[in-house]
């Protein structure tokens, strides 16, 4: 008794201590100011512990002195002592040290580090904070080895990705798009917010699993799934902006206009062609002061808008998510007419009714439109309907008798120059563009470690172009029957597609946890059909516009109705990849691909594709363990394989011919006859093009990963050649031959450093740069092709100006040296009876490329005579004087990106840059030249007056005194516009180097604490600037370096001709995320 008494006594003097050390603690556990449910909350050194609930709160009752652990996958620990606490809020952070990142590659994903090829992708916070038009936006000078360029700046401008260059010679080098596993042909119709991840896939060993489809690259892109959270997430993005021509050319004022117009009629010897426009000389007077019409502003210069809006909901749980997705974006373009409409709808669903099996459904919609035309089109009749040269090289003001009035104009006398307004009303374009993807798939998880796995799915794609030619275009000119015409295409292009793959891993077979081993085995199929429907229709009345022509087609007299049908283009193949690992340090790849394609014959079907590639995580050897503290990963990783090319049109291995009789087939005796239905000549022994690719790359991580990189070496050797090879006299323009090798080779570095990461602040930085040289090995039979490099844009007056040439790379510019200008100190003198200058001895005559031999004179253009018939210079400049003046390929491209946060604040810089390339000033030709056929054409103001050689005297007479023509030019710079034709020379060629400020974002995210009041997540409101600052390596002259128009054939790149002008837009924007 007396015992339990002493207990008892004791129980009460100390009751009061045991009661404090046992207490309730509540909180809340966020990570970046979102609560985080499932996280582990235990007492330390006990087993005691609860983890938060769907709202990330939590209570557990812990002992007097406790210390509470947080622990979260992905997170890092924490540690909180309680104390006097009895509300303890946590906020996880990443630990980046755990994640493992995963990327999507060839029907398949691996984890970053397990990477053995060249990879390179983009994701997550970097997509979601650039609110850009096009997905290939999204890529600009962010990946190493991949160029982003766009050939203009018009809402619908062709964007074009390279990957290393590109491998092929004469044929499109654009890379494999694939979208949710579906092979596309173009990603500009996909709406950047439906985008989860893009992945590029750059050598062979990560593009060989697709075999002919990979041999410029492969594009990766994923689109946004459902969640498995139980839990339903609703975002909403807006933006809306304006945009402003960046840049204008300046022109001559309306007297200097005027003055010239003087001087070249009294050239011409034909006063008339002034006086009965401008009055007299000492009229000019009466022009000074006034104000020209800039026409540039006029056509290119009204502010556009840009909106774009999109909803996603998103949600499931384990066994159910789905994820919708619309989008809409619209733009008023800053040339009149002008405008682009898309809309987008993607439906993502996927089941798991049970462990063993998946099902998933997929539906992708997009429609768009474009009305109007850019300022210069591929497919442009004639240079003459180009839109921007009526704007920089019409009269600057109302000419009585030119002008007939403010819409029609004396084109004859005006140089093929129509009112600017006319012109782009005249020549007007509508586009439609509807694609319809709906795709399938089933996953069976047949036993352990053994998954079988099928998709299939079908993608549409119909386009609407309807061109209007008015009655000042060449096209109802000379074929119109001057009256308004229309050109309607109707095509449609329908593909299917199945793939079937096989995967198992060895890990229950193999015993050994040091050696790892996958399997994929796979089948696919592939059908394309194409059909295009064109009707040509002519003799609409004078009054009739675009609008009224196309909605009123039967007003109009039918010429031609064009059914095509192209045979399909069918591809079989099967596939193998085997993943090899031992002790998770050494790493092999192998893969096996065979393509069956219906574009070639017999034993040319199929072609083989090879590749095997090894890694080794050097950092993770034992020996390595000493450079821990600096050297936190460091792997080596090589490749070799193989990779195909089938990239030409459907029916070349075999002629189709069409029958018919009547007038069309006279030349024939116009009874029952064939004739071909192509002017390309077929050719049956036609094979695969194929590139073997050889890289070598380092990837590193520096001072606990704040410094992270990737060093790559690579060689892509192409053989056989898919080549149009020109077939003269055959009565065919050319046919594809397999003939010759390029190579491309060059060096990659990508940087990452993270300089501040703190929880309420910090800046990083990634830069990358890439050299790729490109240079032709073999053209076959032949040493060059000059034949057929035109680019076309001054019709005949400019012959072949691309060489393409063993030893030369893709895109060699090929004219003359220019050489100043012709002094009066060049010439003997002046003879007034024949009206000719007498060149010196020894001073090359240049006159016969631009005008006739024997008329030089001084202020003309000079060029340099370089070579002759015999191999030297013989003192006449004439085609044996052109050589390789210019080239499109840059020595290095890249970019780099300045990204910071500070509570609650963001901030985005991305620049990318081109160094070391050639752009073939065209517009520079045109502008400063008057020739015959465009006197009454303005000019920009290098020519302007007291720049410009002349020959007038104040007194307004033409000057052939030596000396005083000498005292006259004493300060002038230019040579005379005064030519009888353009001339391609060196002059034209401008350093294309440029540095650009692509984008600047700022933006703000609101705190949680107060967002979560009205149930919202996540609250940003952002600015963002567009084409922001551009730096040119020589101020170049013409609107922007970065172009590259009348692509008549892949041979003539970097051609800068009445190119669409870029704009500089800032747009306003909000993300919301409920």
């Amino acid at each position: 008794m007396r015992t339990i008494a002493m207990a008892i006594v004791l129980l009460l003097l100390y009751a009061p201590d045991l009661m404090a050390q046992s207490r309730t603690i509540t909180g809340t556990v966020k990570s970046d100011g979102e609560v985080l449910p499932g996280v582990s909350v235990m007492e330390k050194g006990t087993t005691n512990g609860t983890v938060t609930d769907s709202d990330g709160k939590f209570t557990i009752s812990v002992s007097a002195n406790a210390t509470l652990v947080f622990s979260f996958v992905g997170m890092t620990p924490q540690e909180v002592i309680v104390g006097n606490q009895t509300s303890i809020d946590v906020n996880m952070i990443t630990d980046i040290s755990q994640l493992e990142e995963v990327v999507v590659i060839g029907y398949g994903t691996v984890k970053k580090s397990d990477l053995t090829g060249s990879v390179v992708s983009v994701g997550g916070d970097d997509l979601k904070k650039m609110p850009v038009a096009t997905v290939t936006e999204t890529l600009t000078g962010r990946m190493a080895g991949v160029h982003v360029s766009s050939s203009e700046g018009s809402p619908d401008a062709e964007i074009r990705i390279r990957v290393r260059g590109g491998t092929s010679l004469s044929q499109d080098n654009n890379p494999l798009y694939i979208v949710d596993g579906f092979p596309i042909e173009s990603i500009n119709d996909i709406s950047p917010s439906d985008i989860e991840s893009i992945t590029i896939l750059k050598d062979a060993s990560s593009t060989a699993i697709y075999g002919s489809r990979g041999a410029n690259g492969v594009v990766i892109i994923t689109t946004k799934g459902g969640t498995s959270d139980g839990k339903v997430a609703v975002s909403y993005n807006a933006f809306a902006g304006f945009k402003r021509i960046a840049k204008t050319l300046d022109v001559l004022a309306p007297d200097d206009y005027v003055k010239w117009q003087y001087e070249y009629a009294m050239l011409r010897d034909n006063l008339d062609s002034y006086e009965r426009y401008f009055g007299t000389y000492e009229d000019i007077g009466l022009y000074n002061g006034l104000k020209g019409n800039d026409w540039q502003r006029q056509v290119y210069g009204r502010t556009g808008t840009v909106f774009s809006n999109d909803l996603s909901v998103r949600g499931g749980d384990s066994k159910f998510n789905y994820s919708l997705n619309y989008a809409r974006f619209q733009e008023k373009a800053i040339m009149i007419g002008s405008d682009f409409k898309r809309d987008n709808i993607t439906v993502k669903l996927n089941n798991k009714p049970n462990n063993k099996i998946d099902i998933g459904f997929s539906l992708r919609y997009s429609a768009t439109e474009v009305n109007g035309g850019g300022a210069n089109e591929q497919n442009e009749r004639s240079s003459t309907d180009s839109r921007l040269k009526h704007s920089v090289s019409y009269a600057p003001l109302h000419i009585p008798g030119l002008v007939v009035d403010s819409d029609d104009t004396n084109e004859q006398l005006a140089g093929d120059l129509t009112n600017p307004i006319r012109a782009t009303w005249d020549n007007n374009r509508y586009q439609e563009r509807n694609n319809f993807n709906i795709g399938g798939s089933f996953g069976w998880k047949i036993i352990d470690n053994l998954r079988l796995k099928v998709e299939g799915g079908i993608d549409t794609y119909n386009t609407l172009d309807y061109r209007f030619y008015g009655l000042t275009t060449y096209y109802s000119k000379n074929q119109g029957e001057n009256a308004p015409a229309v050109v309607m295409a109707d095509g449609k292009s329908t593909r299917l597609r199945n793939t079937n793959t096989l995967g198992y891993d060895f890990k229950d077979i193999i015993q050994n946890s040091d050696h790892r081993l996958n399997v994929l085995l796979g089948h696919e199929v592939l059908v394309n059909r194409f059909n295009r429907l064109t009707s040509t229709i002519h003799g609409f009345d004078e009054f009739y516009d675009s609008d009224a022509a196309f909605r009123l087609t039967a007003q109009g007299s039918p010429v031609s109705v064009d059914n095509f049908y192209a045979p399909d283009d069918k591809l079989l193949s099967f596939f193998a990849r085997v993943n090899y690992d031992f002790k998770g340090r050494y790493l092999l790849d192998a893969v096996y691909r065979a393509d069956g394609s219906s574009k070639f014959l017999g034993n040319n079907i199929w072609g083989y594709f090879p590749s095997i590639s090894a890694g080794w995580k050097v950092s993770e050897e034992g020996f390595m363990q000493d450079a821990g503290g600096w050297l936190n990963s460091l792997k080596l990783r090589a490749s070799i394989g193989a990779v195909g090319n089938n990239n030409i049109p459907t029916g070349q291995t075999f002629q189709f011919f069409e029958s018919g009789t009547g007038a069309s087939l006279t030349w024939v005796n116009g009874v029952n006859t064939f004739w071909a239905a192509s002017r390309t000549m077929a050719n049956p022994d036609l094979k695969w093009e194929t590139t073997v690719t050889t890289n070598i790359g380092l990837d590193f991580g520096l001072l606990q990963n704040r410094i992270t990189g990737t060093l790559e070496l690579y060689k892509n050797l192409t053989k056989d050649l898919l080549v149009r090879f020109p077939t003269t006299g055959t009565g065919y323009i050319d046919q594809f031959r397999n003939m010759g090798e390029t190579e491309n080779k060059g060096v990659e570095l990508s940087l990452t450093y993270a300089a501040i990461d703190r929880e309420k602040y910090g800046l990083n930085f990634t830069f990358n740069t890439a050299v790729n040289r490109n240079v032709i090995l073999s053209l076959g039979s032949l040493d060059e092709i000059i034949a057929g490099t035109n680019s076309n844009w001054a019709s005949t007056q400019i012959g072949s100006d691309y060489q393409v040439r063993v030893g030369n790379s893709i895109g060699a510019m090929y004219g003359y040296v220019n050489d100043g200008r012709y002094e009066v100190s060049d010439f003997d003198g002046y003879n007034a009876g024949t009206d000719r200058w007498i060149l010196k001895e020894g001073v090359a005559d240049a006159s016969g490329v631009s005008g006739t031999v024997g008329t030089a004179r001084p202020g003309m253009m000079k060029l340099k005579d370089i070579s002759g018939p015999d191999g030297v210079p013989d003192g006449i400049v004439d085609a044996y004087d052109q050589k390789v003046i210019g080239n499109f390929q840059p020595k290095h491209t890249g970019g780099f990106v300045i990204n910071g946060y500070a509570y609650g604040f963001d901030l985005t810089a991305a620049f990318n840059y081109s160094y070391g390339n050639d752009v073939y000033n065209a517009n520079k030709i045109e502008y400063t030249t008057a020739n015959q056929n465009n006197q009454y054409r303005n000019l920009v103001d290098i020519m302007a007056d007291g720049n410009r050689w002349t020959n007038i005297n104040a007194a307004g007479e033409l000057v052939t005194d030596m000396s005083e023509l000498t005292a006259l030019n004493a300060n002038t710079t230019m040579w005379s516009p005064y030519m009888n034709r353009y001339v391609f020379s060196d002059w034209a060629v401008e350093d294309g180097s440029f540095l650009r400020l692509n984008t600047l974002t700022l933006g703000y995210t609101f705190p949680s604490d107060l967002t979560s009041k009205a149930r919202i997540k996540n609250f940003r409101v952002y600015a963002t600037g567009y084409n922001v600052f551009l730096w040119t390596n020589s101020n170049y002259t013409g609107f922007d370096p970065e172009v590259s128009t009348r692509r008549n054939t892949p041979y003539t790149p970097g051609v800068d001709y009445s190119a669409y002008p870029r704009s500089r837009q800032i747009v306003f924007g909000l993300n919301f995320n409920f």
